[in-house]
């Protein structure tokens, strides 16, 4: 009954939204029409239930629907056919864009918050868990503390074992392992690189359920308990994902002067994104921190090996057969991120023709098996990689005219404006509503626009050639001892940055000798502000290339605990930390003996005992004394790795503050600001230091 009375609503209101979508109307009254809606829009938003979400929702397709139906009727007029070509291809950049806003409306307007499933008190029942953890080429500093974090893991000895799985055939890793008492698993080729690694492991072993952690993330202690209940609840069930959490800043977050004040790059995906794609059971493996059933996975013939996201690829493969997924909304594990931006553009890539790769060889829109709500959500994903040339065309667009003249929409400036103004204010206002706490307004464009000129070309030999290319591993775990700007990733953007200054200057001449030119002096005042708007975004986006220094290894928490603080002298005294991490901690100073007598160690009091861990002294003044560990023993390392990093709330902090637009766009416009003030700065520093070499020299000279 509740179906059917819905259906006579969809079909009782269906006209009216037509009616709203293809009325035209001249400037005037479209303004009109336009600031009615937008004042409706915020008279809503006063309100914070979902139904006045989904209403605003509805009013944002709406709104945005009539203007690409204004620009498919009234603007595709052309006078040329080099205006044909970049008018269409504009055109085809907005509905895209459109078609986007449609598939992320369906992914996060109705976000499932999953609770988790407890196991059962008889532990005889728990399910036995192979927990694996590919490697290939990354240092045994990075893999030895994920190994070390899993043995940490709360989960019966006797129904969990531990693999390495080492596809770069290392003594190293094989001794480690022996030591450390986990498994060690080679193989003779790196067929199917990672994917390939996982499928021999499963050959080897026999657990009913797999949990695959990539080498650099370390999980939380009740990381099995939290996921694998539902497995038991429900037979069906075949993925169980937890969000990617990065201890570690990302290039964004490092080299943008606000980065660590705006939500992670990945914030949307492992929020909103993924807590809808479950609502449609449509949760992505995501390769890491998820545990899969072993006879789903054998049903499906192991991970997949087609493309070189094996990940999605899998999910989508088991889904298609029935099988359930599930998104648990916790951060139970933790990893490193991309250290430089050049890494964080090779991994990318990689998943944009991965998802290519699936789009062509194994398209949700077609075959058997997925619901329409999942074959959607899978093609917002597939599609997002296709990104590039339409970002590329929007930060281009304003050059046609303001330096070739060229008119690639046929209309008057205000006619334009007044159908994109209500179509735009209401996409950014419902997504920042939606998901202003996991992805800041207009911080997206500076995420797509760093990639885009890298991943346009790539992307478009895939969806021709969907077999070529091959799986790469992202390197992590590197240090950056002097800053330096990359400007072989950014050449590029700064060639259209060039281009687009030179337009905007170009479209003021004009606007101010608009008699001597004969053109209509409002359609350069759009093209200017839209060569302004599209510059902001590039040199945002240029400002990423700014690598700063990266010594720190470990990360520090902070976290108090009490310790005893052993001096040369042989003399003890209690204080408690104050920051801890892998590498080293911070202390407080219980008096001022540090100045003078020399620490020799340190003894963390833990309540599984104490640990006495051999320290050398970094800094110290009188209220804090930083210590630096020495080496110690893999037993003592596997308790710091339980207190440092496997804590259950180790990685749980706030929400970032909800949103403002106005206030995002204001911080994007300071990091340009920030990067001609810091470039300004470094250049006059550079030419003191040289200044002052020169007159060494010529001082030594006339010595």
């Amino acid at each position: 009954m509740k179906k059917f009375l819905s259906l006579l609503l969809v079909l009782a209101v269906l006209p009216v939204a037509l009616l709203v979508v293809i009325t035209p109307m001249d400037s005037q009254k479209q303004y009109i029409f336009g600031l009615i809606s937008i004042g409706i829009l915020c008279l809503m938003g006063l309100s914070k239930k979902r139904s006045i979400s989904v209403i605003m929702v509805v009013m944002s397709v709406l709104l945005s629907t009539r203007y690409i139906y204004f620009r498919l009727t009234q603007t595709l007029h052309f006078n040329s056919e080099i205006e044909t070509i970049l008018g269409m291809g504009l055109f085809l950049a907005e509905v895209y864009v459109w078609v986007m806003l449609l598939l992320s409306y369906l992914q996060t307007v109705w976000p499932l918050k999953r609770e988790l499933v407890q196991l059962p008190d008889d532990m005889s029942l728990w399910p036995t868990v192979d927990v694996y953890i590919p490697t290939y080429n990354e240092p045994l500093d990075v893999v030895r503390d994920t190994v070390l974090a899993a043995q940490c893991m709360d989960y019966p000895r006797d129904k969990m074992k531990i693999y390495l799985l080492d596809d770069g055939k290392r003594s190293e890793f094989a001794v480690f392992a022996a030591d450390a008492g986990v498994g060690y698993i080679t193989r003779n080729d790196n067929a199917h690189a990672k994917a390939g690694n996982l499928n021999h492991a499963m050959k080897l072993t026999n657990g009913e359920l797999i949990c695959v952690f990539d080498c650099d993330h370390v999980a939380t202690r009740i990381f099995l308990q939290a996921t694998v209940g539902g497995f038991l609840k429900d037979p069906k069930l075949a993925l169980v994902q937890t969000p990617h959490y990065f201890y570690s800043p990302d290039p964004f977050e490092r080299n943008l002067s606000v980065g660590r004040n705006i939500p992670n790059e990945g914030a949307l995906f492992y929020g909103p994104i993924q807590q809808g794609n479950d609502n449609w059971n449509a949760t992505f493996f995501c390769g890491s921190c998820a545990v899969i059933r072993r006879s789903a996975l054998e049903e499906i013939g192991g991970f997949a090996v087609e493309t070189v996201t094996e990940d999605a690829h899998t999910a989508l493969k088991m889904q298609r057969l029935g099988w359930g997924s599930a998104f648990i909304d916790i951060p139970l594990a933790a990893g490193l991120a991309t250290e430089r931006l050049v890494l964080h553009v090779i991994q990318r890539t990689r998943w944009a023709r991965g998802m290519t790769q699936i789009f062509r060889l194994d398209n949700p829109l077609f075959g058997r098996g997925l619901t329409i709500q999942q074959r959607l959500c899978y093609l917002s994903a597939m599609l997002y990689y296709q990104f590039a040339l339409p970002r590329i065309a929007f930060v281009t667009a304003p050059l046609a005219y303001l330096l070739f003249n060229l008119n690639i929409i046929h209309s008057s400036a205000s006619l334009v404006f007044a159908y994109a103004l209500p179509h735009l204010f209401l996409a950014v206002y419902v997504n920042s509503r939606l998901n202003g706490r996991f992805r800041y307004s207009f911080w997206g464009e500076i995420y797509d626009l760093v990639m885009a000129f890298h991943i346009a070309l790539p992307t478009m030999v895939t969806m021709l050639f969907p077999k070529r290319g091959k799986f790469n591993v992202t390197d992590k775990g590197g240090l950056l001892d002097v800053g330096y700007f990359d400007f072989s990733v950014v050449r590029p953007h700064l060639i259209i940055a060039l281009l687009l200054a030179a337009g905007v200057v170009a479209g003021i001449v004009r606007a101010c000798a608009h008699d001597y030119f004969g053109v209509d002096p409002r359609v350069i005042v759009l093209n200017v502000g839209w060569g302004l708007y599209s510059l902001i975004f590039l040199l945002a986006a240029i400002a990423v290339a700014r690598e700063t220094r990266q010594t720190r290894k470990t990360i520090r928490i902070d976290v108090d605990i009490p310790v005893l603080i052993h001096y040369a002298s042989g003399i003890t005294s209690r204080s408690q930390t104050a920051d801890l991490s892998m590498g080293g901690c911070r202390i407080v100073a219980p008096d001022d003996r540090h100045l003078t007598d020399e620490i020799e160690a340190i003894e963390l009091l833990l309540q599984s005992g104490a640990i006495s861990i051999p320290v050398q002294t970094v800094a110290s003044d009188e209220q804090h004394i930083r210590l630096m560990f020495d080496d110690i023993p893999l037993s003592r390392r596997r308790e710091l790795v339980r207190v440092v990093l496997s804590r259950a709330d180790a990685w749980i902090h706030p929400p970032k503050p909800q949103d403002n637009p106005f206030r995002s766009l204001l911080t994007i416009v300071r990091c340009v600001f920030d990067l001609f003030w810091l470039t300004w700065k470094s250049r006059r520093e550079t030419r003191r230091l040289r200044a002052q070499q020169a007159a060494k020299v010529a001082q030594e000279e006339s010595v």
